[in-house]
C-alpha cells in the first residue's frame, strides 16, 4: 500500500518533464472581439513545452486567432474582486500566448440570468499588463467551431484512503469519481493525436488518449489534476 497523493506526486513529476502543453476549453464561453474583422486569421506560437526558447521552432505548435474564442466560463464573473484573476466587465486579461482583451458587454439570455455570450476588445500593442492569464481556443476559421474532443475528468474513486478497512466498502464509492465532457473545444494540433499520447492541458491537468477514441471524436482521460489547477493563471 501507498499513499495516492504519493503516487500522483510522481505521475506529476514525470508527467511534467514527458508530457506537451496544449489548451483545451472544458465548458466554453463565447467571446466576441469587437475591434478584430471578421475572417482575419492570426497564427500564433504557443509553447509546446515551459522553458521553450523562442529560436527552437520544434517547441512550438501553431494556435489560430481570430475575432471569435472560448474560454472557460469559471474564468469569468460579473462582480470583480481584489483576489479573482479571471475575466469580469470591464477588466482585462491576458490569453496566454495572445493579447490581452477587455471586457466590453455582456449578452445575456431571456430569463436575464444566463450569460450567451462576451463582447471584448483585444490590445494589439500588448500595452496592458493585466494580472490574470487564462487559456482559450479560437474559432480555426471564420464560422467554424473549433475542434470538439471528449474529456472524462477522474476523481478518486474511494472516499477513505482505505477502503479494504471498512466492512461496507461499496458504501465507500465516490458518487463523483468520474465527470465526462462530451463537447469541449480543442486547439486544432490535438486532431493529430494517437492513442498513447499524453499532454498537459493548461490549467486543467496531465491527459492520455483513450482507446474510444474514433476518427470522429478523440477522447481524453485525466490521469491527474495540476497541483494548483486554477490558481492566479497559467500552468504551473
Amino acid at each position: 500500500m501507498i499513499r495516492l497523493d504519493r503516487l500522483e506526486y510522481h505521475i506529476r513529476e514525470e508527467m511534467n518533464k514527458t508530457a506537451p502543453r496544449t489548451m483545451v476549453v472544458l465548458h466554453p464561453l463565447k467571446v466576441i472581439i469587437t475591434n478584430l474583422k471578421p475572417g482575419m486569421i492570426m497564427e500564433l506560437n504557443a509553447k509546446i513545452w515551459p522553458d521553450a526558447q523562442l529560436d527552437n521552432e520544434s517547441s512550438f505548435y501553431k494556435v489560430p486567432f481570430t475575432n471569435i474564442v472560448y474560454i472557460e466560463r469559471s474564468d469569468f464573473r460579473m462582480k470583480d474582486s481584489k483576489d479573482y484573476y479571471g475575466l469580469a466587465p470591464g477588466k482585462s486579461i491576458l490569453l496566454r500566448y495572445a493579447f490581452p482583451i477587455k471586457c466590453t458587454e455582456v449578452i445575456r439570455g431571456d430569463d436575464g440570468e444566463t450569460i450567451l455570450e462576451i463582447r471584448a476588445e483585444y490590445d494589439p500593442s500588448k500595452s496592458t499588463k493585466p494580472k490574470g492569464v487564462i487559456h482559450w481556443v479560437a474559432q480555426p476559421s471564420h464560422g467554424v467551431d473549433p475542434l470538439k474532443v471528449e474529456v472524462r475528468l477522474f476523481e478518486k474513486l474511494f472516499l477513505s484512503e482505505n477502503p479494504a478497512e471498512l466492512d461496507d466498502w461499496l458504501g465507500d464509492l465516490n458518487p463523483h469519481s468520474v465527470e465526462v465532457v462530451p463537447d469541449a473545444y480543442a486547439v486544432p494540433a490535438l486532431a493529430n493525436a494517437q492513442l498513447g499520447d499524453k499532454f498537459q492541458f493548461e490549467r486543467l491537468g496531465y491527459f492520455a488518449v483513450d482507446t474510444d477514441s474514433t476518427s470522429e471524436k478523440i477522447v481524453f482521460n485525466r490521469t491527474v489534476t495540476l497541483r494548483d489547477s486554477y490558481a492566479k493563471g497559467g500552468n504551473k
